[in-house]
């Protein structure tokens, strides 16, 4: 029995405020979702690539102000394998004189550089994009679905994947309330969130499940909200410095994983909470008890180590 100097701090306290946060969150999200949709980058709606290698490395933005000039109103522009190489992407369709105008736009400065290469991208490659994305994610979840149920219970399965999936939906509202572009750095980002939040989560359920099968005293609430407790150190550590390095990676490293790195910084802070909140909530909303974490005793075994036993006292129950 914990000591009452040791009371864990009553996370469940917060249960009902969290669960209305979770609620209005995740609403806006959908409805900003339906009503403004995402930003997709060219990686989904198609456009032209024009590869240039300059004699000197250019002054990135530099080029794009040049671009701006011109009259190009979407693009991108980035090193491409080196600081001499840059890579101008375009919603503009394909056309024969394209990369020519934008070669002759970018001299006109008195810069030095060759043309490398051009292509275009059609929308159609971008609609199957966006399909086989979203499958993706779907299979991810089912995935995680169908690995927590067979590692745990069925009960910490769905404890483990609505939260995934509720993390996933708040980034996605949050690029949608910013119109900020959402390409395939982005998505990558999606499903580095899901692998994330899923490492907290199953900490969290390791703790719960071993707290059941060995606190003499508490009910659910309780053996949850100890289980937090004793994991809150590591989850606000392991959250704390990856933060550091994502807003390094956001700061520092440019325009090709600058959205990269602010999807993962939203997903970091809300994967966390929904480790802490959403998953253990729905765990109390599912009436996960003793009982389904019970270690069945095999019959007829001769010899069986007590380590493989469950306790005593829970086979009395």
């Amino acid at each position: 029995m914990h000591d009452a100097q040791e009371k864990p701090f009553d996370f469940m306290g917060f249960r009902k405020i969290a669960t209305i946060l979770s609620i209005t969150l995740l609403v806006l999200a959908i409805g900003l979702l339906a009503i403004r949709g995402l930003n997709f980058g060219m990686d989904f709606t198609g456009g032209t690539s024009v590869e240039f290698e300059y004699e000197q490395a250019p002054a990135l933005a530099g080029i794009r102000t040049a671009l701006s000039d011109a009259g190009y109103d979407q693009f991108v522009v980035q090193n491409f394998g080196s600081d001499k190489t840059v890579l101008v992407r375009l919603s503009e369709s394909a056309n024969d004189m394209l990369a020519q105008e934008i070669t002759s736009t970018l001299t006109a400065g008195g810069a030095e550089l060759k043309l490398i290469s051009s292509e275009f991208i059609g929308s159609q490659v971008g609609e199957e994009l966006k399909e086989d994305s979203g499958l993706g994610m779907l299979i991810a979840l089912l995935v995680v679905l169908v690995y927590v149920g067979m590692r745990f219970q069925f009960k910490f399965g769905i404890a483990a994947v609505l939260p995934l999936a509720h993390d996933v939906i708040i980034v996605l509202g949050v690029f949608s309330l910013f119109q900020w572009t959402f390409d395939l750095t982005v998505l990558a980002a999606l499903l580095a969130i899901i692998g994330y939040s899923l490492n907290d989560t199953i900490v969290v359920a390791d703790r719960i499940r071993e707290n059941f099968r060995t606190m003499r005293v508490g009910d659910s609430w309780e053996v949850i909200n100890t289980s937090i407790h004793q994991t809150i150190s590591r989850t606000i550590n392991t959250s704390g410095t990856t933060l550091v390095v994502l807003i390094a990676l956001y700061v520092f490293g440019g325009e090709a994983i600058n959205k990269f790195a602010l999807a993962l910084i939203i997903g970091v802070v809300v994967g966390t909470y929904s480790s802490i909140y959403v998953s253990a909530n729905l765990l109390i909303a599912l009436g996960v008890c003793r009982e389904d974490l019970i270690l069945p005793v095999k019959e007829g075994v001769v010899g069986q180590d007590e380590d493989e036993q469950p306790p005593e006292w829970l086979n009395r129950m």
